[in-house]
């Protein structure tokens, strides 16, 4: 089966019918074990020769490798209007669950961008119903959806980022390999270590 990237129908809709500000949103790290979950935020400019060649090559983040992503991650950045990443932690998952802490990223990375968006275009299961903005909610957005894919990548460089970082604060459970998921390894960690501050209680860990 051919692959299909993600297009630029949905904001072209959109920006034709006079709205400028469309922001793509996705999330990573929501079924990890350790680590917040973060939620990446992208508005593109209505400016389709802007956008085609710096984003050739993007699409769902886990389609890419590493350092694909990482590759094309500050291409994003610098063809964006806007661009920014929100996270929720461990301690606010285990609270709030996993759904409501998933928004609660998504609404710290709206809240960052300098402009108020005029529509949201989500991933599958981020819905923001507490915001009076006009969203629409897609399967598989980040694999249909070029605003969504964008949003996907950066979601997950930054997450992963961070959980580099929180590998020196919390040494043994192997965080910079894994991410927080569930793999063998980490999970022996677990067992062998306990678990730390950042571990998602509330989880079904085994």
């Amino acid at each position: 089966m051919a692959r299909v990237d993600p297009d630029l129908r949905l904001e072209s809709d959109l920006w034709d019918s006079g709205l400028i500000h469309v922001a793509g949103l996705d999330e990573a790290g929501r079924g990890a074990l350790a680590g917040p979950v973060a939620v990446g935020a992208v508005i593109l400019p209505n400016e389709l020769a802007l956008l085609s060649q710096p984003l050739d090559g993007v699409r769902d983040s886990k389609q890419l490798t590493p350092r694909a992503r990482e590759s094309l991650a500050p291409k994003i950045k610098e063809t964006a209007l806007a661009w920014s990443v929100g996270f929720a932690d461990a301690e606010e998952i285990d609270a709030q669950g996993i759904v409501r802490a998933t928004r609660l990223a998504a609404l710290r990375a709206l809240h960052q961008f300098p402009v108020t968006p005029q529509y949201l275009l989500t991933d599958f299961r981020l819905e923001l119903p507490q915001l009076d903005i006009s969203q629409t909610s897609i399967v598989k957005g980040d694999a249909h959806c070029l605003s969504i894919a964008c949003a996907s990548i950066l979601a997950k460089t930054e997450r992963d980022a961070l959980l580099r970082e929180l590998d020196s604060r919390h040494p043994g459970y192997g965080l910079g390999k894994h991410k927080g998921y569930g793999t063998l390894a980490h999970r022996s960690a677990m067992k062998r270590l306990g678990l730390s501050s950042i571990h998602r209680r509330s989880f079904h860990i085994r």
